[in-house]
């Protein structure tokens, strides 16, 4: 397990919890009252972290190097029933955006995310989960199939922006964008989105547009990061504190400006310190959310998906 700097409280008694089990193993000496005390305070000491987050930490803690990414969700949640499907039929197979069948409680759903890698070979090989052109066309041509047969669709959203290199842009990385984005505003299937890690600019909100938007607790959703907008605006890194306080990205945030419709708790301590607990959480909350979308006329479904979007950012002046 890796710790983030906030987190020594924590590292702290995980090691002393490490080497009291160790030495129960070792000695055969009994250990548990030892043991749950430690728990208690390791408990403790997690609540007290949780309620004094600031957006830095919460940034921080969705890039946590120990949090799940999406094909670690779609494999855990569908217990081995996801079948990935492949290329945008034009250009190639974008490995930065992946998608495909699965079921989740015999309910069958088109799942599609992007996905980081766990460690530096498949990051690269994921483009640090910075999606081209070709996988938001791969995107849209999967939730078109989707729409044909009449299935809804989950898209776990994580990723720090769309590609911003100059080959993206040739192949109209802005337009591939724009094209989902009003794509998915018309699909008649219901849509649950989840922004599961980092929700960055557009390249989140080219699977972003959904009847439901949902964040976990220890996510960012954002037009930019925190770092480029210290750069911008302060010509350096040094800022990024001051610039996530303003940039008011935080799950909680987002809700109380009506930016998303509801949060996800993690498990104590974060995602990353309880993965098996975070997806059966994310499970239970995909099938709660669509039992309620089903129930939805297809043509109520998609005006109120154009009117919640249209709504935002309208406001009166006093």
């Amino acid at each position: 397990m890796e710790y983030l700097e906030f987190e020594s409280s924590i590292r702290e008694i995980d090691q002393q919890i490490a080497k009291a089990k160790a030495l129960e193993s070792e000695s055969g000496v009994e250990m548990s009252d030892g043991l749950n005390e430690l728990e208690s305070k390791l408990m403790l000491a997690q609540t007290e972290l949780k309620k004094n987050l600031t957006p830095w930490q919460r940034v921080q803690l969705s890039r946590h190097p120990n949090r799940p990414h999406t094909l670690a969700y779609l494999e855990a949640m569908t217990e081995g029933s996801f079948i990935e499907l492949h290329g945008d039929r034009n250009v190639k197979d974008d490995k930065a955006m992946v998608g495909g069948w699965g079921k989740i409680q015999n309910e069958s759903f088109l799942f599609l995310g992007q996905q980081k890698g766990i460690n530096t070979k498949m990051r690269q090989l994921r483009n640090f989960g910075m999606p081209n052109p070709e996988g938001y066309r791969k995107a849209l041509r999967l939730m078109k199939q989707a729409e044909k047969f009449g299935r809804p669709i989950v898209t776990l959203i994580d990723t720090p922006g769309a590609f911003p290199g100059v080959e993206a842009e040739e192949r109209g990385q802005g337009e591939a964008i724009a094209r989902n984005i009003l794509e998915m505003s018309r699909l008649k299937v219901p849509i649950i989105c989840i922004i599961i890690g980092e929700g960055a600019s557009g390249g989140a909100l080219g699977i972003g547009v959904g009847d439901k938007v949902l964040m976990l607790e220890n996510t960012w959703y954002s037009v930019i990061s925190p770092e480029s907008c210290s750069s911008i605006l302060w010509r350096s890194w040094d800022h990024k504190e001051t610039a996530a306080e303003a940039l008011k990205l935080t799950a909680s945030d987002m809700l109380s400006n009506k930016l998303i419709d509801g949060i996800i708790s993690e498990p104590d301590g974060g995602a990353h310190r309880n993965p098996n607990q975070m997806f059966q959480i994310l499970a239970d909350e995909i099938i709660k959310t669509y039992n309620e979308l089903k129930k939805v006329s297809t043509d109520e479904l998609t005006n109120s998906r154009v009117a919640k979007f249209c709504q935002m950012g309208v406001f009166e002046e006093g």
